[in-house]
């Protein structure tokens, strides 16, 4: 019976997640605790905008049948690097599994990311919605393949060798001693200490959301577009 108040559950969130928040807008929202549909979780340090789009996004993808697992990963591309900006929701347990630092790629800026593309070897982030695929050890170890679902915006994320994987650069020492975190060619990096639980936590058909405040964006994606 558990898994039947689980399932009921999560259905209900998606039910108000479907009725929440808008498209993001060209301005950045200021951050805080963010609360969830239904008041399912606090999220800290995210800004409700961002949130009420993550969850859209779930929720769509989740109709599509491009997602199952409850799980909801989210960068928050709008903060800057020295700020723990990746979260992983577990919505059915209404959870925060992880509150880390993320890097962007280098040709998306220094200590904030303002550029953003979908073209291979251009060394920058993509935004929009990702599914995780496996995970395999690779040059920086424990990697997780990212395949990107929003054509034109993240689908060339294979081609890019776009992935998920821990990286030395990505530390609060890192960002005291330079003010940013390092930057990578275009894969969002994490801490290493936490590479390998993250990654086995998210991997295999759950999705990530690369936020930022683009309106084009917004407007176009079949994911957070009202």
């Amino acid at each position: 019976m558990h898994w039947i108040r689980r399932a009921s559950r999560v259905a209900g969130l998606l039910a108000a997640i479907l009725g929440v928040g808008g498209p993001m807008a060209a301005e950045a929202p200021a951050t805080g605790d963010a609360v969830s549909a239904a008041g399912a979780m606090i999220v800290p340090g995210i800004s409700q905008q961002t949130l009420d789009c993550a969850l859209r996004a779930y929720a769509r993808a989740r109709e599509r049948g491009d997602v199952e697992r409850p799980l909801v990963s989210i960068i928050d591309y709008a903060l800057p690097s020295t700020e723990k900006r990746l979260w992983v929701l577990d919505l059915e347990r209404g959870q925060v599994l992880f509150h880390e630092l993320v890097a962007h790629g280098r040709q998306s800026g220094d200590k904030e990311a303002r550029a953003f593309s979908n073209i291979v070897g251009s060394h920058q982030s993509s935004l929009g919605v990702f599914r995780t695929g496996g995970d395999y050890w690779g040059e920086h170890g424990i990697s997780l393949r990212l395949e990107g679902l929003e054509p034109g915006w993240n689908d060339r994320a294979m081609d890019r060798a776009i992935v998920l994987h821990g990286a030395p650069y990505v530390s609060e020492q890192f960002a005291e001693r330079w003010g940013r975190i390092g930057r990578s060619f275009g894969c969002p990096a994490v801490r290493t200490a936490i590479a390998d639980s993250l990654i086995r936590t998210i991997r295999q058909g759950t999705l990530l959301f690369a936020s930022y405040p683009d309106s084009a964006y917004a407007a176009g994606s079949a994911y957070v577009a009202q």
